[in-house]
């Protein structure tokens, strides 16, 4: 297998649900990436191989979002584009498969990440209300039509949310909050520890971006209703965030007995991130300058109620097969879906008698502080969700070289009972 090396890693700003970029157009969050990437590197548009997204929540408008973006960022009808989707994962899925395909040699130059306009993720009529719309087109005259629209009941509007149902297990049948509630039972993780975490979160974050640390990695997004402001910077951080404050707000996912709350949680959010991979041929022919060469991957699976504990057992499994250790990781990226879901995989890397119980008989590693997140993670950030698997490999490529280390870890649980990861070799 060949070396392949991250080039360029960039991601446009990330923004709550609902907010600036609710209405931008989803392929635009692609195709700015995309182009500054092209730019930066001068490459002829002819020399790449294939765009891989992911994404989750397809657009109606715009399916196969990855050749769509291909083709509106300027790269000739000759190049392919595909999107995959593996939840959460999607964009570290879309990574990994452009990592095997370089590797292997049927590829020189690869654009991999992923989009997500949670914003525009829709609303869906139930089965009645489609059925009623179904016998109206059906139906040949007016008076067929009146009848069966008199089959219409108010009920029938009721919406089933798109959003809800695509973080709904259909395995246990619970919700992503849920599985957390259960990692925060079954490894007494208290209420006032998730939110000390995640207020530790909102302060990394809003400190990196105040001393410019994402800047080298976001391509700002240009948005108004008249295109005349400028979006430099991710909205979600709270620079005023306190324990205290964090600890107002009532339990989402379970009202009564619960400890998971919006504020522990990452917020739904609308984002981008992509990665120009590259085999050395390519790096030598284009005189191309890596900033990190990504060194292997793995995906692995679990119960879907304990999802949540992904990364741990993933980036187990991973160091494994590289003969690695945590210890020799100088950065470490962890999705942070949840705050009890991260502290709960610290508590299981660090304790073999936990982490037993998936055939793991060992220590894998003590997740520090000082490695972990340091510039804030998904509870300030947000989890787009098709885009967080590449936007986790983006940052880390980014902060690897700004500190000098060698090897970064990046992870993340997986709706469905599955955790992936990834490692890098700054360069």
């Amino acid at each position: 297998m060949r070396d392949v090396f991250i080039v360029e890693a960039k991601r446009t700003p990330q923004v709550k649900s609902g907010a600036d970029i609710k209405d931008y157009p989803v392929p635009h969050l692609g195709i700015g990436l995309l182009k500054n990437i092209m730019d930066v590197t001068s490459l002829p548009p002819d020399a790449i191989d294939e765009v891989i997204l992911g994404n989750t929540g397809a657009p109606p408008k715009y399916p196969n979002i990855g050749r769509i973006v291909a083709l509106e960022a300027g790269l000739p009808q000759t190049i392919s584009g595909y999107c995959t989707h593996r939840n959460c994962a999607s964009g570290m899925e879309a990574a990994s498969q452009g990592w095997l395909k370089v590797a292997s040699g049927r590829s020189d130059l690869i654009f991999a990440g992923g989009i997500e306009s949670m914003s525009q993720m829709p609303l869906i009529f139930g089965k009645e209300m489609t059925e009623l719309f179904a016998n109206v087109m059906r139906a040949k005259s007016m008076q067929d039509k009146v009848l069966a629209l008199k089959a219409f009941r108010p009920q029938h509007l009721a919406p089933i949310i798109a959003i809800e149902q695509g973080l709904t297990d259909p395995f246990c049948s619970i919700n992503m909050g849920q599985t957390a509630e259960i990692l925060a039972r079954e490894f007494g993780i208290t209420r006032q520890d998730q939110d000390e975490y995640a207020n530790r979160s909102h302060h990394r974050a809003t400190a990196a971006t105040k001393e410019g640390k994402f800047d080298d990695e976001i391509v700002p997004l240009i948005i108004g209703k008249k295109f005349d402001r400028i979006l430099r910077h991710d909205i979600g951080p709270r620079e005023k965030s306190t324990v205290e404050g964090l600890g107002k707000l009532k339990p989402f996912f379970e009202k009564k007995s619960g400890t998971v709350t919006v504020a522990n949680s990452c917020p739904i959010t609308d984002g981008g991130s992509m990665l120009l991979l590259a085999s050395e041929d390519a790096v030598n022919k284009y005189n191309l300058k890596p900033m990190a060469r990504m060194v292997d991957y793995h995906f692995h699976g679990l119960e879907p109620e304990r999802m949540g504990l992904g990364p741990a057992i993933s980036s187990h499994h991973l160091l494994k097969k590289l003969g690695m250790t945590l210890d020799q990781m100088d950065l470490i990226e962890f999705n942070e879906a949840f705050a009890a879901q991260v502290i709960a995989c610290k508590k299981v890397m660090a304790d073999p008698s936990i982490s037993k119980r998936w055939g793991i008989n060992e220590k894998i590693g003590d997740l520090d502080d000082d490695k972990l997140n340091v510039n804030g993670g998904a509870i300030a950030l947000g989890h787009p969700v098709g885009s967080t698997g590449s936007r986790l490999i983006v940052t880390l490529a980014h902060e690897l070289k700004r500190r000098g280390g060698k090897y970064g870890l990046a992870s993340l649980c997986i709706g469905g009972g599955q955790g992936g990861a990834v490692v890098i070799e700054n360069l």
